[in-house]
């Protein structure tokens, strides 16, 4: 699969077809809320920036371990990291073109607002 942005300034080749995806996500955290994308998520050897690694802005909060990546030209947000998972990538299914969104059915929704690594020991 390929994903570009917005204004296609950023580009990546995903390894990996949507039925191998190894999950669907969405979450609401307090960032996925207000982003709102549907995530595939892939081991991140089967993620890669193809074009405009360049153009990607890092943003970090909180713990600041989980990376979320945007286009610096049109703010799209691309894909992430997250802090619970550092080896895979969760990548925008909106930046897929071959992927309609409204047509997936097993997702998988993640309670990010009780995420496990802030809970108080």
């Amino acid at each position: 699969m390929k994903l570009n942005c917005h204004c296609g300034a950023v580009e990546a080749e995903i390894n990996a077809s949507i039925n191998e995806l190894a999950k669907i996500v969405k979450c609401n955290c307090s960032i996925c809320k207000r982003k709102s994308a549907t995530m595939g998520m892939v081991k991140n050897e089967d993620f890669k920036i193809t074009n405009g690694e360049d153009k990607l802005k890092l943003y970090q909060f909180h713990t600041k371990v989980a990376k979320h990546y945007f286009c610096s030209e049109c703010g799209i947000y691309t894909h992430h990291n997250p802090r619970s998972a550092p080896a895979m990538t969760g990548f925008n299914l909106g930046c897929v073109d071959e992927v309609n969104v409204t047509d997936l059915k097993d997702i998988t929704l993640i309670d990010g607002q009780n995420h496990p690594m802030d809970q108080k020991k």
